[in-house]
């Protein structure tokens, strides 16, 4: 009777931080031995974290990853260990996963397929590897993959070929929403063409714009659901492997999209400032629901008492929204002040007349109150190394209904992959648990209030509309012409794209934001600012 026991270590690696990690993976060994496991399986990369990106430029790196490498052959418990890592020889670089037993390396796998699209861009720097790893444990033979090789067919294929039983499967896979139902379909595809069940160790954490959420599986023969790890946190659990197939174990419940997409958005700007050295964040509070989301999830990334909101009014604030914020932020415990930008405002007034004139107001004045904001801000941050947190969500950035040097800065973009009909969804489960947002911050018309009586939809079609039209033509590149056909308003839709692609200049301004959606703007938008194609008719 075969029996493989095989811990899989779900481990938040630090790109860079390559002890680190190797104390990571140790650790994660002697707590797999303790529990009987026979193989250890780690992340993509752990040993350098992911994606390391231009460190792979450098020889003094792969030196660090080396060392890093054969200390935990020396160091590591009698557990065979699978452990990703970048391997370089003479003008050339790979996507390995090694095989530790024994106190060396046995054996070490490259990586078949490198992907080079949407956040990735292996190609630049590992060369693809052709040869199928299997080796034998505990009387089972196991063959190793890492991420992509499971995306499609061919490395599956491979080691089922050289006679593997069992797939052990490294990835790196970032969090997108839904994306572990895509996850899951992929890998059953490649089972059922193999005829082998797999174990998928999956990544955890926030790595600038990306977040991987973990959530590692197993699939058995029959490409069933077997086993699955917490989502958006590090684990280490024991699957069996048995007589030919994985034992199944009693399945988490199901996690509501919103649920997910929030866990995430904490995960990633807890390891922003956590990664980077931050120890408090600033967020100036406008009254509206993107300021409250992003303060309910810094509030749950950091805690309370790391978090200071700032209300800045003008004269166009309503009163409403000084006294949602002053609830919003007594429910959530967090410091709290009040400062008029009103005498910065005369102040800008009486220094710009001389220059302006007598224009006519416009969006001129709308925006020295967004920058006369960050200047407070600003200087907040200067004098106390909170980083500012802005408040801006994906609708926005698409448009540019944001201000350069205003509201469009500051030190990470918490929500700029949300659409606004999102936030709202988001609110109504943060609330769910606990209702710290009030509830007039989720019923009135959302406004800048930079002037009186002004509302979003002024100039914006309905959210719904506006939402809809950029994830058509930002995420899925339809053309417009596809996008009118869908039954969507002419104008409305040569208004938005027009605006979108005028507004490239600003996004590449603003700060890095979690990634959440099938395409963000960042790694995965890559579009020129001084462009004059125009899409068909």
């Amino acid at each position: 009777m075969s029996r493989l026991r095989i811990a899989v270590a779900q481990i938040n690696c630090v790109v860079g931080d390559i002890d680190h990690n190797a104390n990571l993976i140790l650790d994660a060994a002697r707590a797999a031995h303790g529990q009987g496991a026979h193989l250890v399986l780690t992340p993509e990369l752990a040993l350098c974290g992911y994606p390391p990106e231009d460190l792979l430029l450098r020889a003094d790196f792969h030196r660090a990853c080396a060392r890093a490498l054969a200390r935990i052959a020396a160091e590591a418990p009698d557990v065979a260990l699978l452990v990703g890592h970048p391997h370089a020889t003479v003008g050339r670089c790979h996507n390995a996963a090694s095989l530790i037993r024994g106190g060396r390396v046995e054996a070490t796998y490259f990586k078949m397929r490198l992907p080079n699209y949407e956040v990735f861009d292996e190609e630049r720097y590992f060369e693809a590897g052709s040869e199928a790893l299997v080796f034998d444990i505990a009387g089972v033979r196991v063959g190793v993959n890492i991420c992509a090789d499971v995306w499609e067919p061919g490395a599956p294929e491979a080691a089922a070929q050289a006679g593997a039983q069992l797939l052990a499967v490294l990835n790196a896979s970032p969090y997108h929403l839904n994306k572990h139902v895509t996850r899951e379909q992929v890998l059953a595809e490649r089972v059922v063409s193999t005829g082998l069940p797999a174990v998928y160790c999956n990544l955890v954490g926030g790595q600038d714009e990306l977040v991987f959420d973990g959530g590692s599986f197993a699939l058995d023969r029959s490409a069933r659901l077997a086993w699955r790890a917490p989502h958006c946190r590090e684990h280490l659990a024991v699957v069996e492997y048995r007589d030919g197939d994985i034992v199944p174990q009693p399945l988490p419940a199901a996690v509501p999209v919103e649920q997910a997409c929030y866990e995430a958005l904490v995960l990633g700007v807890r390891d922003y400032l956590g990664k980077n050295g931050f120890g408090n964040a600033l967020i100036g509070l406008s009254g509206g629901v993107d300021s409250a989301i992003t303060l309910c999830i810094a509030v749950d990334a950091l805690g309370a008492d790391r978090v200071h909101a700032v209300m800045m009014p003008s004269p166009y604030t309503a009163q409403m929204s000084l006294d949602d914020s002053r609830e919003l932020v007594r429910n959530l415990g967090v410091r709290y002040d009040e400062v008029s930008i009103a005498p910065a405002m005369a102040t800008f007034e009486q220094m710009l007349k001389p220059l302006f004139g007598d224009a006519a107001a416009d969006t001129t004045e709308e925006n020295v109150q967004a920058r006369a904001r960050m200047i407070m801000l600003m200087a907040l941050s200067n004098k106390t190394g909170a980083i500012v947190l802005t408040t801006g969500n994906k609708s926005e950035m698409a448009v540019g209904y944001s201000t350069l040097y205003g509201d469009l800065a500051g030190g990470f973009a918490v929500i700029k992959d949300i659409y606004k009909t999102f936030v709202y969804r988001l609110c109504a489960w943060r609330n769910s648990q606990r209702h710290d947002i009030p509830d007039n911050i989720l019923t009135r018309a959302p406004s800048a209030e930079l002037r009186p009586d002004q509302t979003d939809q002024d100039s914006l079609p309905p959210y719904e509309v506006l939402d809809a039209i950029i994830q058509a033509y930002m995420e899925r590149d339809e053309s417009p012409r596809e996008i009118i056909a869908a039954g969507y308003a002419e104008h409305d839709v040569k208004r938005v794209i027009g605006l979108l692609k005028r507004n490239e200049y600003k996004r590449r301004q603003a700060p890095p934001g979690v990634r959440v959606t099938e395409r963000g703007f960042g790694k995965d938008w890559r579009y020129p600012i001084t462009s004059r194609y125009r899409d068909e008719a």
